[in-house]
């Protein structure tokens, strides 16, 4: 990676809430579309609520980080909100 990317790159984390199951493969072809943003993500079936938490640890440019949740929010049923680093 070069040094003037490596300035623009920025750390965020996603925090998603599914609220309809039907929505998952959307939001895989998302994520997967936007793959190399993604460092990691942990997601957890909320059973007595009846929705799906996920989590998305992200590093990459801050337009690319907000056009993958954009995407993710556009989604039926599914709510996305998202924090990046400063630098």
């Amino acid at each position: 990676m070069c040094e003037a990317k490596k300035e623009e790159s920025r750390i965020g984390v996603a925090a998603v809430i599914v609220e309809d199951m039907d929505s998952v493969r959307e939001i895989n072809e998302a994520l997967h579309a936007f793959s190399d943003l993604v460092v990691g993500r942990l997601g957890i079936p909320y059973r007595e609520r009846g929705v799906s938490v996920i989590s998305i640890i992200l590093d990459g440019d801050p337009d690319r980080i907000s056009a993958l949740t954009g995407r993710l929010g556009k989604i039926k049923s599914v709510t996305v909100k998202a924090v990046m680093s400063k630098k």
